[in-house]
């Protein structure tokens, strides 16, 4: 089982490292993801919302569904690593 779980690892490892070299550079202002969300963002949220304050807009609005599930994501393991400790040393 151990080998097993080895391999799995091992495995998502190398597709890991093998994938980060198609990443652009940290804070390269050439990369897609620079280049035009920002532009954007600021271009379309007085009309798309109506909030004046962009950080907030942004977070309530487009990224309310992300949010969401990251609170969950969270809870999920506070409750999980709750349950692991109140089981104690049984098996």
């Amino acid at each position: 089982m151990r080998v097993k779980a080895l391999l799995a690892v091992l495995f998502i490892g190398i597709i890991l490292f093998w994938t980060v070299e198609d990443m652009p550079a940290f804070g390269d202002p050439q990369a897609p993801a620079t280049q035009y969300t920002g532009k954007l963002y600021v271009e379309s949220v007085l009309p798309d919302i109506g909030i004046d304050n962009i950080v907030t807009a942004i977070l309530a609005s487009y990224r309310g569904f992300d949010t969401l599930g990251e609170v969950v994501v969270i809870f999920t393991a506070g409750i999980s690593v709750t349950l692991l400790l109140r089981r104690g040393g049984r098996l």
